[in-house]
């Protein structure tokens, strides 16, 4: 087991650089979105992640095979002479690209604090794909935290923080329904993509560029469609400035780290990750947007937390209890 293998050292590394892109990646976003008048085009960095991403998971396939002959003899092998492979990449290629533009519309009219709690429903919905895709059950206290976290998202819904230093003109209701496109992405992605890389052997950089090859047609596409006249009057690169690469290549690493935390850690550890960027992304929001804290977001975000750790508990083995006690009494019986 890939879990047994990984170091804690490399599992507490992990979750740190998880956290931490996470939540920069959260304030970062929303800060390009509402600061500059020459707004660029989202589908453009989405592309251009994808792009980054690919030659990010080529680099790391050279050092997994020692040499970059061996490296194209692999992506030959895998990649090009495997169609088959590379169209079942191709569904997850699809949704995640949907996902990473929902990001941004959604942070284009929300706060980066509500966004990083409402985003958790992805949880609820993860959970549901994962019974529904890999046939695995929840305990009750997986069922009561899931529930608990709705509770607890619709109480930040009630009466959402606001921010007063931002003066652009936003939609609640629009990024409400993107997060809302976002999060099924999400659950839905992230099963499939696990269900493939745990049912074989193949490396996880090679599924990765098997993904990205797909993703970068699936948003050359959707460039096209959505922004296609805009970009050839204004140029691919309109409105990028430091902070639009900065994010682009946060968008990067965290795609990469999502394929190495499914590999190699647990839910306790993602359960964390999540709540302390819950926590991060609420701090830099008071201090750069001025977002004020209401009593409903300050109860629904803890609630959130509190689920996502409930959630990530391991399971008991009620079988063995079981074992156990009927032993015992029959221990007991003999005895006297």
């Amino acid at each position: 087991m890939a879990n047994e293998h990984a170091s804690i050292l490399f599992k507490l590394y992990c979750l740190t650089v998880m956290t931490l892109v996470a939540a920069t990646y959260t304030v970062a976003l929303r800060y390009t979105r509402t600061v500059s008048s020459q707004l660029y085009f989202s589908t453009t960095a989405v592309c251009i992640a994808e792009i980054i991403k690919l030659f990010i998971s080529a680099g790391l396939l050279v050092k997994e095979t020692g040499s970059v002959g061996r490296m194209l003899s692999s992506i030959r092998e895998h990649v090009f002479g495997s169609p088959k492979e590379l169209l079942k990449l191709s569904v997850p290629s699809v949704v995640y690209g949907i996902q990473n533009n929902m990001a941004f519309v959604a942070l284009s009219n929300l706060d980066a604090a509500v966004y990083q709690v409402t985003y958790q429903l992805k949880i609820p919905c993860t959970a549901l794909c994962t019974v529904l895709m890999l046939n695995r059950s929840l305990s009750k206290l997986q069922w009561f935290s899931v529930f608990m976290l709705c509770g607890g998202v619709a109480l930040v819904q009630w009466k959402p923080a606001e921010a007063s230093n931002i003066q652009v003109e936003q939609n609640p209701l629009l990024g409400f329904a993107a997060i809302a496109i976002a999060v099924l992405c999400s659950g839905f992605a992230g099963v499939y993509f696990e269900k493939v890389l745990k049912s074989s052997d193949t490396s996880l950089w090679v599924r990765n560029i098997q993904m990205y090859l797909s993703g970068i047609a699936v948003t050359l596409a959707g460039v096209y469609m959505t922004d296609g006249a805009q970009v050839i009057e204004k140029g691919f690169f309109y409105g990028y400035t430091p902070w639009v690469c900065f994010v682009i290549s946060l968008a990067s690493v965290g795609g990469l780290y999502t394929s190495v935390v499914v590999k190699y850690t647990d839910n306790i550890m993602k359960g964390f990750s999540a709540a302390a960027a819950i926590i991060l992304s609420t701090i830099a929001s008071v201090i750069l947007f001025g977002l004020q804290i209401t009593v409903s977001f300050a109860t629904g975000a803890l609630l959130v937390c509190v689920s996502i750790y409930m959630y990530g508990l391991p399971k008991r083995d009620t079988t063995n209890l079981g074992t156990e006690s009927s032993s015992k009494s029959k221990e007991k019986l003999l005895a006297v």
